[in-house]
């Protein structure tokens, strides 16, 4: 159960750049010990959003307000975070040790002591001493963290990319930030490596207790390791919620083909509980429309079940099957119209099949005369 007492808070933050708004009247609240993710494509202003809450950038109006206080004009190392990039920025003279206690080792000595809890009455030789065994040992807590024990003495170019994006979460971790910021951090790592990670870093996070704000294109990882996601657009958010919320009650149609694959079918709410589209009525739950208001009616592939012909409420001809592993991806072509369906059962084009859809499963939305899909 994720915290509510709010660490975070963007207040009607504005940002533009040579005269074009990147980031629009955003107002956001993000609380302790929460993995959160700004999620959409390129140009939505997720890292914008992010560079601002990091200090990288400055809002042109509106607070970025951390811990109740507002941080606009701080610069990033006086903020109580850390930043993972895309690019790992590691430095390739230094071996991990060195790569992951640069930015202790570069703080003063008064930071050190309090950072250490380190007695004020010990000589300035043994507090030194002290406090190169401190550093010493965070940044082997912080390598194990990541699954890097041992590895402190192994030069930056004999890495792997994983295993240079694990240093770069050591460093930025070793100094115990309250908040870590991820801009794309998995980007540049293969498929697996990527998915084994998304796992490690939400785990990362529930071990540690800390704030991860994160940054992706990809809806997977966004579902994958949110608490709550914020789909982003043209620098407005469009649907804030945890992942099964927005992927079972998208707000708009951009949400909805933005998370994951659907059928967006016009129709009209008859009346309580009863929506009719592609000719059939169909029993929904849980809407309150106008009677006879015309909807947009959004079916998951996974959600349709597919039954013999005469129990069917629609009956459509295979045009494509797909076999995807665990599944077989379907187009069924229903009244001219073909619609996504998976199924377990083997189909072949050319065949008739029949589908209903239970109540539960079909989302109504609001129609948007200016909504576009991705």
């Amino acid at each position: 159960m994720v915290n509510q007492n709010v660490l975070i808070e963007l207040s009607h933050v504005v940002k533009q750049f040579d005269n074009e708004l990147i980031v629009k009247d955003l107002s956001l609240k993000i609380f302790e010990n929460e993995f959160i993710t700004l999620l959409g494509p390129s140009g939505c202003g997720k890292t914008t959003t992010l560079r601002m809450i990091g200090g990288f950038e400055k809002p042109d109006s509106g607070d970025i307000i951390i811990n109740g206080k507002v941080f606009n004009d701080l610069p990033p190392y006086a903020r109580p975070l850390n930043t993972v990039f895309q690019k790992y920025a590691l430095f390739p003279h230094l071996n991990v040790f060195d790569n992951v206690a640069f930015g202790l080792k570069n703080r003063n000595k008064k930071y050190l002591i309090n950072f250490f809890k380190i007695d004020l009455n010990l000589s300035p030789k043994e507090q030194n001493i002290l406090i190169k065994e401190k550093i010493a040992g965070a940044v082997k807590e912080a390598l194990a963290l990541v699954k890097l024990a041992g590895y402190e003495n192994r030069k930056i170019d004999n890495m792997s990319g994983g295993q240079q994006q694990r240093v770069a979460l050591a460093r930025a971790l070793v100094n115990k930030p309250q908040i870590l910021l991820l801009d794309e951090p998995l980007a540049a790592l293969d498929l697996k490596l990527r998915q084994n990670m998304q796992y490690e870093l939400k785990e990362m996070q529930r071990k540690l207790g800390i704030t991860f704000i994160f940054v992706t294109h990809d809806q997977e990882e966004a579902m994958t390791m949110s608490d709550r996601i914020v789909v982003m657009k043209d620098g407005i958010i469009q649907q804030l919620d945890t992942p099964k919320h927005i992927y079972n009650e998208p707000v708009n149609r951009y949400v909805a083909t933005f998370i994951g694959e659907s059928n967006i079918l016009p129709g009209t709410y008859i009346k309580k509980n009863v929506v009719s589209f592609m000719g059939v009525n169909f029993d929904c739950n849980g809407y309150e429309f106008n009677d006879n208001e015309v909807v947009d009616v959004v079916i998951r592939p996974e959600d349709w079940d597919v039954v013999s012909l005469d129990q069917a409420k629609l009956t459509g001809v295979v045009t494509s099957s797909i076999f995807k592993g665990v599944h077989n991806e379907l187009d069924v072509l229903v009244n001219g119209v073909s619609l996504m369906v998976n199924t377990y059962e083997n189909y072949q084009v050319g065949d008739k099949i029949g589908l209903k859809i239970d109540a539960y499963e079909i989302h109504l939305m609001k129609v948007s005369n200016n909504e576009q899909t991705v």
